[in-house]
């Protein structure tokens, strides 16, 4: 019975409580997608919760403060993007074979309208799972569920380094 608990929550990693967890000092391999988003602070300082996170699908929001705003008010197109990129490395990270980590290697922003608050949501589904590279798309809206962005990016699945 305890196996197949295990391996259901492989299958499907969801948090219900993302700000209850703290972040680990090391920085050694991460132990789930979820580590991914704590590990790192530029997902820290933005704020980023995920939702939901399985091998197709990841699910975050990123509730909106001043920090994220530029001098129009309206959220940073840097900010957008470094949302969407965590977002990608997330569900890459969910479908990296053991011993492997991941890079970005090439991200692709569409912007269609101003990121306001108080949220933003970000969907990302994968357009190719393969085994060098990895292809996924974020989609952001407000809250009121108006498209802000569309960012396409290919993720490089390499081999971990081991220390010497």
């Amino acid at each position: 019975m305890a196996a197949k608990k295990r391996t259901a929550a492989k299958k499907r990693l969801s948090i219900s409580s993302p700000t209850s967890r703290t972040a680990v000092p090391d920085r050694g391999p991460a132990r789930s997608p979820h580590d991914v988003i704590l590990k790192g602070g530029a997902a820290q300082h933005l704020g980023v919760r995920l939702k939901s996170v399985t091998k197709k699908r990841v699910t975050a929001e990123m509730p909106i403060a001043e920090k994220h705003l530029n001098r129009s008010g309206i959220v940073a197109g840097g900010a957008l993007m470094a949302f969407a990129d965590l977002l990608g490395a997330t569900g890459t990270v969910a479908n990296l074979p053991p011993d492997h980590r991941t890079t970005t290697l090439e991200s692709k922003t569409n912007f269609f309208a101003a990121g306001v608050g108080p949220v933003l949501n970000g969907v990302a589904i994968p357009l190719h799972i393969g085994r060098t590279t990895m292809v996924w798309q974020t989609t952001i809206r407000n809250a009121d569920k108006k498209l802000v962005a569309v960012v396409t990016q290919t993720q490089m699945v390499l081999p971990r380094q081991r220390k010497a």
